[in-house]
């Protein structure tokens, strides 16, 4: 009858090791033991060459789980028949339900939850033990694999089984809810993620909105708008806007030209044409080779659409740049409870995204917005609803808008659950 307890013990102790070596290896930060193992810990460099054959791994702890709960069932089951002598039905059901309970709490609950709060330390404690496992049951993992391969060529997936962006995006949300990163950190994760979706167009600086310089300008004119526009560098053009020449450089200016006789023409300095649908991440790669911080946004129809500087592509991933000339600009402003006062000119992706609104529309601002909406040039007063939000136009520059107010009429979830609850109070009634 000892004989018995003992290797039921042991049977429970080996089921709680495969058992919590399993969800380790599941649920282990491959990036922190991987740092590990290049600083030369060899349990850590084990237990990466262990998950990159993860079938042989799983093969070998479902196995050998298997076994060491059947044998323990065996034995329960011996134990009770020799107390329970009279009813061997009895005894039967009695191991069955003593040895569950106990290989459920102490053989997988338990272990589990250990493994699964120090993943990365039992993974290194358990890599050389499970290691002599796979190897001793090699046998067995061979005829396992070849039949996991024949399932694989059967029920072959058809989808792309690779990462998408919107699930990387969900585990850095997931990282930061769990305090692994910050937000500052996760939302500049994803501003890179995002980075290479984005295109000239949602970007660049509109021609209404560009200061530059004819080519005809004297050098108190130069001198005039670089003093009051607080810029760096001004594009020249040739008769019109749509026939951009050339940047001029504050610095190239007045070290060269202001004061001395070289004439402004030959300071000025190449400029490139994009597409309004380029890609930025291209862009920035050809400003860079070419050296160049600026570049002109050309539409369909050859004309000058904007501008778009290397300053705007990196504050796509790292936010707004302010420089002391800048005048510090908020485009979402909250100003009471669901209450806000929306820039015409705020990119219409990030007030969706700052109102949980999951739609897709064509504009790029928010006046682009509203201007789709109504079917005409608003004016001041114009209001609409639209996706559960009140909006209402309160300032025009001409015939753009330069400001919305927006009021969100949607009721929090907290609001629907306590509507639902005194509806079913109700019913009950």
């Amino acid at each position: 009858m000892e004989i018995h307890i003992i290797i039921i013990v042991v049977c429970v102790i080996l089921s709680a090791y495969f058992s919590a070596t399993e969800t380790a290896f599941s649920t282990y930060n491959r990036i922190r033991v991987k740092n590990m193992a290049e600083k030369g810990n060899k349990k850590a460099a084990l237990a990466l060459k262990l998950s990159d054959n993860y079938d042989s791994l799983i093969s070998t702890i479902l196995i050998g789980n298997n076994i060491v709960n059947i044998l323990a069932s065996a034995m329960g089951t011996l134990l009770f028949a020799k107390i329970i002598v009279d009813n061997q039905d009895l005894a039967a059901a009695v191991s069955t339900a003593v040895l569950t309970i106990v290989v459920l709490v102490f053989g997988e609950i338990s272990p589990k939850t250990m493994a699964k709060n120090s993943p990365e330390k039992f993974v290194m404690f358990s890599a050389p033990i499970i290691n002599v496992m796979r190897i001793i049951l090699s046998p067995f993992n061979f005829i396992f694999n070849g039949w996991q391969r024949l399932l694989a060529k059967i029920f072959k997936a058809s989808d792309d089984q690779g990462m998408t962006e919107e699930e990387l995006i969900s585990i850095i949300e997931e990282a930061e809810e769990d305090g692994d990163i910050d937000k500052e950190e996760s939302d500049l994760i994803k501003s890179a993620i995002e980075f290479g979706d984005l295109e000239v167009g949602d970007i660049f600086t509109p021609r209404i909105d560009i200061t530059a310089l004819p080519s005809s300008a004297t050098k108190e004119m130069v001198a005039k708008v670089f003093t009051e526009s607080g810029y760096s560098r001004l594009p020249v053009y040739d008769e019109s806007i749509d026939n951009i020449v050339g940047i001029i450089y504050y610095k190239d200016f007045y070290t060269h030209a202001y004061k001395a006789s070289i004439p402004l023409h030959e300071i000025i300095k190449p400029v490139i044409y994009v597409a309004i649908t380029q890609p930025v991440n291209e862009l920035m790669k050809e400003l860079q080779e070419k050296q160049l911080h600026m570049a002109v946004v050309t539409d369909e129809f050859g004309s000058t659409a904007g501008i778009v500087t290397l300053e705007d592509i990196l504050e796509e991933i790292v936010g707004e740049i302010w420089d002391e000339h800048d005048e510090i600009v908020q485009d979402i402003k909250e100003v009471g409870d669901k209450e806000y006062v929306v820039s015409g000119r705020a990119n219409i992706e990030n007030f969706f995204s700052e109102l949980d609104i999951d739609e897709e529309i064509e504009s790029v601002t928010v006046g682009g917005w509203a201007m789709e909406v109504l079917g005409k040039i608003p004016e001041v007063g114009d209001s609409f609803e639209e996706y559960g939000i009140a909006v209402e136009v309160t300032e025009m520059d001409g015939r753009r808008v330069e400001s919305v107010h927006v009021f969100d009429k949607r009721e929090d979830e907290s609001d629907d659950d306590r509507e639902d609850e005194r509806n079913e109070e109700k019913d009950e009634d």
